[in-house]
């Protein structure tokens, strides 16, 4: 296995003492119960942080907008929360939402999409990208500006992140500025080298990955719509800006790399960065590793200079 940072073991040995379970064994319930006992990570104060409901697919969605000032017409970020469509919640991305909008002096949206496997595939994007739409429709009234409408997420939030931009484009919009993708899980290729290398994790196994899907999907059908898996769709010509963000030792971390390769590819403007001794999830635990506040950093920062710019 690569090797871990010292920060990275300190957070494993952490982890360790709490007592890791396997979910692979577990009802999606349960986990998500197990890590609601979690303590929450103390985030820094905003201006204002407010609950908020926006347009779902199928009826409205609880969401908490994070406003950094009282200045109007924000650069807006709507933000995904990771769980593998299965788990996580508006909790779970509160610290990285509060430092995305202050380092970034952006809005930023965070959507409490429906889960799998109460609502499988396609819910989830769907509600996504029906969100989106929603939110950018209302940018003005919201404190934000409608020609700067970012979207963002880590792990299955960045998968919703850039399916939303898939949709964005083939439904004739809305016009979105810019994508930050944070690990995003974005093919069904098991067998890409980073998948072999990590199948036991740290974090992250390939059991787990296993375990998601078969929440998620009702039918091996769905595993070909782009709409779970952006990296099929036929044209990736045209969409936004992207920044993708990876961790060296991660089973996904090759997809993620791939689909920034297939983007710059498609003449889509790319920013690729890897983070060597981390392991998935590293991006929203905080203060525990200096990794967390490098990546957090760089992606306030290409927002700022990136997504800020009003979209063509």
């Amino acid at each position: 296995m690569a090797n871990l940072d010292e920060d990275a073991r300190k957070v494993l040995h952490v982890l360790a003492l709490r007592g890791q379970v396997d979910i692979t064994t577990m009802a999606p319930q349960e986990v998500r119960d197990y890590y609601a006992a979690f303590p929450s990570m103390p985030g820094r104060d905003l201006h204002e942080v407010t609950q908020i409901t926006v347009a779902g697919a199928q009826g409205d969605l609880p969401a908490r907008l994070y406003r950094p000032s009282a200045a109007p017409n924000l650069p807006t970020l709507v933000w995904f929360h990771g769980g593998g469509m299965v788990l996580g919640d508006l909790r779970s991305g509160d610290w990285v939402c509060r430092e995305l909008a202050a380092q970034a002096e952006t809005l930023v949206i965070s959507v409490d999409y429906r889960l799998a496997p109460e609502h499988k595939f396609p819910a989830g994007p769907e509600d996504a990208y029906a969100s989106v739409a929603w939110i950018a429709a209302h940018a003005t009234e919201l404190g934000g500006d409608p020609a700067r409408i970012c979207v963002g997420g880590d792990s299955a939030g960045g998968t919703l992140a850039a399916v939303s931009c898939l949709l964005a484009k083939s439904r004739s919009g809305p016009a979105i500025a810019a994508q930050l993708l944070i690990y995003p899980g974005t093919e069904t290729d098991l067998t890409r080298p980073s998948v072999i290398e990590f199948a036991q994790g740290p974090v992250l196994t390939l059991a787990a990955m296993l375990w998601f899907r078969a929440h998620f999907h009702s039918h091996d059908a769905e595993l070909a719509d782009p709409r779970a898996y952006p990296a099929l769709a036929e044209d990736h010509t045209g969409l936004p800006p992207a920044c993708v963000l990876t961790a060296e030792i991660d089973p996904i971390r090759d997809a993620g790399e791939i689909y920034a390769n297939t983007l710059a590819h498609a003449g889509v403007l790319t920013t690729l960065k890897r983070y060597n001794g981390v392991f998935h999830g590293f991006f929203t635990m905080g203060g525990a590793m200096a990794k967390t506040g490098e990546a957090v950093g760089d992606a306030a920062a290409w927002l700022k200079t990136i997504a800020a710019r009003p979209v063509a």
